[in-house]
């Protein structure tokens, strides 16, 4: 989740340049959660890409030149990915 648009903030960090995985699964995550899975799942899906032929993910994503950055692979995006798959499954009750 990268917002190129964001206004710079004088921090230690600087201008974001890479999209940090687990704010992204959080996002779609929070989609889910408030009854909006169709948009959970259009994230989810763009996020596919960030994946590598092996399925492991980095703890960046640089959207311009789409290639990974920062620690590789990352627990915690992984971590998000299956919390943000399991906000935007169906329930049991919906299921059964």
């Amino acid at each position: 989740m990268a917002n190129p648009k964001a206004p710079s903030s004088q921090d230690d960090f600087g201008k974001p340049e890479s999209a940090f995985l687990i704010c992204s699964y959080w996002l779609a995550q929070a989609w889910s959660a408030c009854g909006r899975k169709t948009e959970g799942l259009r994230v989810l899906e763009q996020l596919r890409e960030c994946a590598n032929p092996l399925g492991l993910l980095p703890e960046h994503w640089d959207n311009i030149n789409r290639r990974h950055l920062g620690n590789f692979p990352q627990t915690y995006s992984h971590v998000g990915l299956i919390n943000a798959a399991f906000a935007s499954s169906p329930t049991w009750i919906e299921v059964l």
